[in-house]
C-alpha cells in the first residue's frame, strides 16, 4: 500500500527542477540545526520550520562510491523493494580495519522530485536524533552533489525478517504466530509511545504509521521505520498542528483527512488499524475482495458485538483456541478505543502499550516488566 498525498480540492503544484536539490549541501544536510521539512507544510517559504536539537555524532557520512560498491552498484540482485522515494538495496560495508563486515539496508533517493528529498532531510534530522530499541536505526547517510549527479542515500541496519506486511500477506509462506502478533503490537506501542510521549525536547508525530513500516529483526524484534513523513508535535499549549494531508489510505485518521489538523491522536488511530491488522490478517484495503469486504473496518463492525461471530474474523490461519481468540477479543476492545471518532477519547500510548502487555501477560502467564520510559537526551 504506498503512501501518497490527498487532495481536498487545492492546485498541486507543479515539481521544481532537480537543479532545486542542489542547494542542499552535505554541510547542511547533517548540521545539527538542519531543519526539518515538510513538503505538505504550506508554510514553507514565510514561516522558519521547526528544528531538531543536535545529536549527530554518531552518524557515518558515507561517499557515494562506497555505497556503490556495498551494493555491487546497486545490482537487480541486491534489491530489496522501490517505492516512491526511491529503491532499497542489501548492501555489505566492509572495513579493513575490521574483519567483520556489516550488512546494511542503503536507501537511494529518486533525485526527479523535490518531494523525496524533502522526506530525506527529514529522516536525516528524526533518525539522527532518536534512540530506541523499536525504532530502525539510522548507520549514516550520503549526501554528494557534482557533476556527475545528485546522490541523497540513507544507511540503516539491516531487518532480515522484513516487514510485519510481508508476514501478514495471504502469500506469506511464514505466517506469524498469535503470539508473535502480540509482541509485535507491543513492540510498535513501546516505539510510538517513545516518539509521543519520552522526547525530551518535543514530541514527534509519526504520520505513516502502518504494517509496511515496521521491521522485524534477526531476533523478530518489531522496529518503526521510514520518517519521511514524521512531524514535530504541537507546542506552545496548541492542540495541533496544521498541514497538507499526506499517508495512506485505510490508515489515515478522518479527523486529519478532513481537516488537516495532526495531533500525536492521529498515530493512534493508525495503530487501532493495525489491531485489526494483526486480529484479521486483512490489509486495511483490499480491492481483490468482495466489496462488502474492501474495507477492514466496515467490514468487521458487525462481528465485534457477539463472541460467536467473533471468531470468524480472527484470521484463518491461526488456532482458534479458547485463550487466542480471548485475547484477540481483549485486543480488538483496545483497537476500538483507539479508533474512536473523537481524537481527544482516545488513549495515549503509554497507555495503550500497558494494556497490551497485561494482554500478553494474561494471554501466555509470562509476566511482561513494565516498560520503563527512554528519555531522549
Amino acid at each position: 500500500m504506498k503512501c501518497f498525498p490527498f487532495y481536498n480540492g487545492e492546485k498541486r503544484e507543479s515539481p521544481k527542477p532537480s537543479s532545486t536539490l542542489s542547494s542542499y549541501t552535505d554541510r547542511e544536510a547533517r548540521s545539527c540545526a538542519s531543519e526539518i521539512i515538510d513538503a505538505s507544510d504550506s508554510s514553507i517559504g514565510s514561516n522558519r520550520p521547526p528544528q531538531f536539537p543536535e545529536k549527530f555524532s554518531d552518524l557515518r557520512v558515507f561517499t557515494f562510491l562506497e555505497l556503490k560498491q556495498a551494493t555491487r552498484n546497486f545490482s537487480m540482485t541486491a534489491k530489496l523493494g522501490e517505492g516512491g522515494f526511491g529503491s532499497v538495496y542489501k548492501g555489505i560495508i566492509r572495513n579493513p580495519e575490521d574483519p567483520t563486515n556489516r550488512i546494511v539496508a542503503v536507501k537511494q533517493l529518486n533525485t526527479r522530485g523535490l518531494q523525496g528529498h524533502k522526506e530525506w532531510v527529514t529522516e536525516v534530522n528524526v533518525l539522527g536524533i532518536v534512540e530506541h530499541p523499536n525504532l530502525v536505526k539510522l548507520v549514516g547517510y550520503c549526501a554528494e552533489d557534482h557533476d556527475r549527479g545528485i546522490h541523497r542515500l540513507l544507511v540503516y541496519e539491516f531487518m532480515p525478517n522484513g516487514s510485519v506486511e510481508d508476514h501478514l500477506s495471504s502469500r506469506s509462506l511464514s505466517p506469524l504466530s498469535w503470539d508473535m502478533r502480540l509482541k509485535i503490537a507491543l513492540d510498535a506501542a513501546c516505539g510510538l509511545a517513545y516518539l509521543h510521549e519520552e522526547m525530551s525536547f518535543q514530541q514527534i508525530i509519526f504520520r505513516d504509521f502502518k504494517s509496511s513500516n515496521i521491521l522485524l529483526d534477526d531476533q523478530w524484534n518489531a522496529k518503526l521505520s521510514d520518517f519521511g513523513l514524521a512531524r514535530l508535535g504541537p507546542s506552545d499549549g496548541r492542540t495541533h498542528i496544521s498541514t497538507q494531508i499526506v499517508g495512506t489510505l485505510g490508515y489515515a485518521a478522518p479527523e486529519y483527512v478532513q481537516t488537516g489538523r495532526l495531533r500525536a491522536k492521529s498515530d493512534i488511530w493508525s495503530y487501532g488499524v493495525f489491531l485489526y491488522e494483526l486480529i484479521t490478517g486483512r490489509r486495511p484495503l483490499d480491492h481483490s475482495r468482495p466489496r462488502n469486504e474492501q474495507k477492514l473496518l466496515e467490514w468487521i463492525k458487525p462481528y465485534l458485538s457477539d463472541p460467536k461471530k467473533f471468531q470468524l474474523v480472527v484470521d484463518h490461519r491461526l488456532p482458534k483456541q479458547r485463550q487466542v481468540l480471548k485475547s484477540a477479543h481483549r485486543l480488538s476492545l483496545l483497537a476500538n478505543r483507539c479508533l474512536s471518532r473523537r481524537p481527544k477519547a482516545r488513549p495515549s500510548m503509554s497507555e495503550v502499550r500497558e494494556v497490551v502487555r497485561e494482554i500478553i501477560e494474561t494471554s501466555t502467564g509470562i509476566r511482561v516488566p513494565p516498560q520503563i520510559p527512554l528519555i531522549s537526551s
